[in-house]
């Protein structure tokens, strides 16, 4: 079976000639917002393309439309997106992208919030991140996990990363963009059910913007193992999108927090988060069983 690495030489060959241009691979607090590479895109896409088996596509594509609406009226718009593999974004930016008339449109709208590792850890997997616009933070479980003695000059830079991407992200979560995050903050492993519970940040995303929609993937082309990410297995499949409707950050959050209130639940922030999952979770289960009509 073919892995990420092997569908992606002749890419990587092109990018170490220097055919793609340079892609920045060490994150600073002053290129956390990273514009996606129109040079790279094309190969994703061809990938993409001969991955997905014919009935892939969208469904809930006027949510999306509806979304784009909010966010060029100068709303703060989410997605809310399960999280499989490191070709989630790929498929989800090619599918929607021939959904519809305006799926040129949503698509230039995305920013996605990225992790460092993306970057930094291997250059055929910066390659993958880079196609894409997307804001890089460092994510908690990353400062959480070094010691504050050995570790300070990462932690202090991790800290630098984080202020300078909350800052771009307030500067241009109202300028017509959809912001797209993945809740569980990594990849699902199934031997490792932890990787899907929700990360407690999703709280303050939710408290700090307008709308909300969440999006369930259904389908793998990319398989994660144990190991590393470029020996992922790759393989052909029917991969279906759900974007679900439109919901108030707030009334979502409220409703959430009062229901952990009347149960004696203390954190709030997870309860939030665990909710987001949840809802992906029954979004998921649905979509699988029509998806499995169509094979």
């Amino acid at each position: 079976m073919e892995t990420l690495q092997t569908v992606f030489g002749d890419m990587f060959r092109a990018l170490e000639k220097g055919r793609l241009g340079k892609i920045e691979t060490t994150i600073t607090e002053h290129n956390v917002y990273q514009r996606g590479s129109e040079a790279l895109l094309p190969f994703l896409d061809r990938i993409v393309e001969d991955l997905v088996l014919p009935g892939s596509g969208v469904d809930g594509m006027e949510n999306l439309e509806e979304l784009l609406d909010k966010a060029q009226a100068g709303k703060s718009c989410l997605l809310l997106v399960e999280h499989y593999s490191n070709l989630d974004l790929s498929l989800f930016s090619w599918l929607v992208r021939r959904a519809g008339k305006r799926g040129n449109d949503i698509d230039r709208a995305l920013v996605s919030i990225a992790g460092m590792k993306l970057n930094e850890e291997n250059p055929m997997v910066a390659m993958l991140a880079s196609a894409y616009t997307r804001l890089v933070i460092c994510p908690s479980r990353s400062v959480e996990s070094l010691d504050p003695e050995k570790d300070r000059a990462e932690i202090l830079r991790g800290n630098a990363i984080n202020r300078a991407a909350m800052k771009a992200l307030m500067d241009i979560k109202t300028q017509g963009k959809i912001i797209l995050v993945f809740p569980s903050g990594t990849r699902y492993r199934p031997w490792d059910p932890s990787t899907k519970k929700g990360v407690r940040e999703i709280d303050s995303y939710i408290r700090s913007f307008d709308y909300m929609s969440c999006v369930a993937l259904n389908g793998e082309v990319l398989h994660v193992h144990k190991g590393d990410m470029l020996e992922d297995p790759v393989s052909k499949d029917l991969v279906r999108i759900t974007a679900g409707p439109i919901r108030s950050c707030a009334e979502f959050r409220e409703h959430v927090r009062a229901a952990a209130e009347a149960a004696g639940i203390e954190d709030k922030k997870q309860a939030v988060a665990d909710a987001i999952m949840a809802e992906l979770e029954a979004m998921h289960i649905t979509a699988e069983e029509q998806r499995r009509k169509l094979l």
